[in-house]
């Protein structure tokens, strides 16, 4: 079947004027929304990002939500993009405590039983450490992209829908692209990246909450599949990225 290069590398026709627009966008983010860092699961878009911040050579760390149940695959990469990366790789990790009495209560396998309770685990092994992570901050950079699933269909390049709240700014600098334009990006600047996609794995979380999809299923399919039997189950997220309503706003390449 090929590798997810092989799979997957078909830009579309205004490629490179969204990578300019994505330049742009990371080129702002340094200069005007300081401090600001990205947030990285290490999945194919990410890494792109991550690239690209190395590049440009802009002063924007990374960080990693380190939750206690990666795959393998994801901290050898992980590992191998801190002994790499120009750009500084901060790993967060869940209050072991914490951990520790939710699992002693619940069980390992708590995200199971119902979605209050899945809930519960990436509250504590994403949601807090984000927090953390996102401490005294101006803005952020994520990874999301339109295509991604329906929730994120009118993902804007700068979402200020959360800044009245939090203070932040959310910039998601590939929204327009594709998954081939992804993947173009990959193959042509040589991006290391986790072979879990070669395993039919678009969308990587935690290892109990995500598996290979199959052809035509959502790219969200793989998380959190065993909601689809109970009330609700159709929502995607962990609760790090909302559904955004506001209008997308322009940045000039």
């Amino acid at each position: 079947m090929g590798n997810a290069i092989e799979l997957n590398a078909r830009p579309s026709a205004d490629f490179d004027l969204k990578l300019a627009e994505t330049r742009a966008l990371l080129r702002r983010a340094a200069a005007a929304y300081a401090p600001v860092k990205q947030a990285s699961s290490l999945g194919a878009e990410d890494v792109v990002i991550t690239h690209l911040i190395n590049s440009l050579e802009l002063d924007i760390p990374v960080f990693v939500l380190e939750t206690g149940m990666l795959h393998p695959q994801t901290l050898a990469l992980l590992e191998r993009t801190r002994a790499t990366s120009r750009a500084p790789v901060q790993v967060y990790q869940p209050v072991n405590e914490t951990v520790i009495q939710f699992v002693g209560r619940e069980g390992k396998d708590a995200m199971y039983k119902s979605i209050e309770l899945r809930k519960a685990c990436c509250h504590i092994r994403k949601m807090e450490p984000l927090e953390r992570a996102l401490a005294g901050q101006r803005a952020w950079i994520t990874g999301l992209r339109k295509e991604q699933s329906q929730a994120r269909a009118d993902v804007p390049l700068i979402d200020t829908s959360d800044e009245g709240k939090t203070g932040r700014v959310k910039l998601n600098p590939l929204a327009a692209w594709t998954w081939g334009d992804v993947w173009h990006y990959i193959s042509t600047n040589g991006v290391d990246y986790n072979p879990l996609h070669d395993e039919f794995f678009p969308s990587i979380g935690c290892a109990p909450c995500t598996r290979a999809i199959s052809l035509g299923e959502d790219f969200r399919a793989g998380r959190w599949w065993w909601e689809a039997d109970m009330e609700g189950g159709a929502a995607k997220e962990c609760g790090l990225h909302v559904k955004n309503n506001e209008p997308q706003e322009k940045v000039a390449a």
